[in-house]
């Protein structure tokens, strides 16, 4: 985690006081379980909870004990025994060092989860906005990066909507998917254990049972997670990249908010750069990148090994925390955005009316020609319109082919922007709903 790019209430998520928090409230769960299953005095599991539940671990003294251990889990538990006293012999009974860090990791991810549905909840929110904003502005559709034909700008937010809006609906499955606690003990056989003491544990942090751990928590859940926030941050980069074309100098149609007093280039004084969608891009990069270590992760020697741990301890607080970033950027971004509506109308006039091309195709074809005359007429047109030998019109209402088959009335008819535009309501409907 780079402190430029974390938001405290992610970050604070990974920290090792929420980590060792996290691993006391497992212990201590699992205490109460053992006590009321009568495997352990109910007087120790309460000394337990009355001894930690205030206390501050010392991160400090854990980090000491483990360099002497070489032993996380062990490291922790010496120093609870250190704070609870005599009872701390009746902690971690039965249970193994990975029922602690996957029930652990699941309680992280999820809480991580919580964060990054409400990111996006912002997005939508701003997009939306936005999107009804502009929903009748006209500007140039474009394929290849070359005009195509009109759209209008509400319906390029109206499709990042849409794109966010299943982004959300697959980050609620991983959520679910990721939330399994595991209290199984070695090898995942409950030998030394009770699968009750699980049941309890999960259901106070919130989690579900895992079906069947084999010590560990199936990594395919983790993968399925980790590629949900690579998909997420293909969106992302998807939009910025968007936002960065628009607000080229020979487009200009859109730009990211330019503040008082703001710098845009330490040499030229004239400049306003796309910086945050830029930033955007590349922190998109990086959550994908750790889409495949997830997936490797999968694979592990029989019952367990831990290949999948140190890949685990980067990539969860970097994937999460760096993801969060991103998306509250893009939301400052979509609600502060500078929208030229002017800039789009000059725009999609540039070309002399050709992105009305297909209207005059289809309609000689109407007129009885066959595709391919129809198209070689207007193609022909068009090539000279690129030329520029005329605006496209003109030429049409010049060529005797043309004209043969469409009046000049008609073919003026044809140019009619809101012809484009006619469906923008049914489109906002199927993407919003009806208000």
């Amino acid at each position: 985690m780079i402190p430029r790019y974390s938001r405290p209430e992610m970050a604070a998520i990974w920290s090792a006081e929420t980590r060792f928090r996290i691993w006391f409230e497992i212990e201590a769960y699992a205490a109460d379980a053992m006590a009321e299953l009568g495997l352990i005095p109910k007087e120790a599991a309460k000394k337990v909870w009355e001894k930690g539940k205030n206390a501050t671990f010392d991160v400090a003294r854990i980090d000491a004990i483990e360099r002497e251990v070489k032993h996380d889990v062990i490291a922790f538990l010496t120093h609870l025994a250190e704070i609870v006293g005599p009872e701390a012999r009746y902690v971690h009974l039965g249970l193994t060092s990975s029922d602690i860090l996957d029930t652990c990791l699941a309680v992280q991810l999820s809480r991580a989860s919580d964060i990054l549905l409400a990111d996006l909840d912002r997005l939508l929110a701003a997009l939306k906005k936005r999107a009804f904003e502009y929903k009748d502005t006209p500007t140039a559709g474009r394929s290849h990066g070359v005009h195509a034909e009109p759209t209008t700008f509400g319906l390029k937010l109206a499709f990042a909507y849409a794109e966010f809006a299943r982004a959300r609906v697959r980050l609620e499955h991983a959520r679910t998917e990721i939330a399994t606690c595991a209290i199984s003990g070695a090898v995942g056989t409950f030998a030394n254990n009770d699968p009750r003491i699980e049941a309890h544990v999960a259901k106070k942090l919130g989690l579900a049972v895992e079906p069947v751990s084999t010590q560990i928590i199936p990594r395919d859940r983790h993968a399925m997670f980790f590629a949900t926030l690579g998909v997420i941050a293909s969106s992302v980069e998807r939009l910025a990249t968007e936002i960065r074309h628009l607000q080229r100098t020979e487009v200009g149609e859109a730009e990211e908010f330019f503040s008082v007093g703001q710098k845009g280039s330490s040499a030229m004084p004239h400049k306003r750069n796309p910086v945050l969608t830029e930033n955007l891009v590349g922190l998109s990069r990086m959550v994908r990148a750790y889409v495949t270590p997830a997936l490797e992760d999968v694979t592990l020697w029989h019952e367990r090994d831990i290949s999948h741990s140190s890949v685990e301890r980067m990539i969860g607080p970097d994937a999460t925390v760096t993801l969060d970033f991103a998306l509250d950027r893009l939301a400052s971004v979509i609600e502060k955005l500078l929208v030229y509506p002017e800039a789009m109308k000059r725009n999609l006039e540039k070309q002399g009316g050709l992105v009305h091309s297909e209207r005059v195709l289809l309609a000689l074809v109407q007129k009885g020609l066959s595709r391919e005359e129809a198209y070689k007429l207007v193609q022909r047109n068009a090539m000279k319109t690129w030329a520029g030998e005329g605006d496209f019109l003109g030429l049409l209402k010049r060529d005797p082919q043309v004209i043969q088959k469409i009046r000049e009335s008609e073919l003026e008819a044809l140019f009619d922007l809101n012809h484009h535009l006619k469906h923008v309501d049914t489109i906002f409907q199927r993407v919003f709903g009806k208000a």
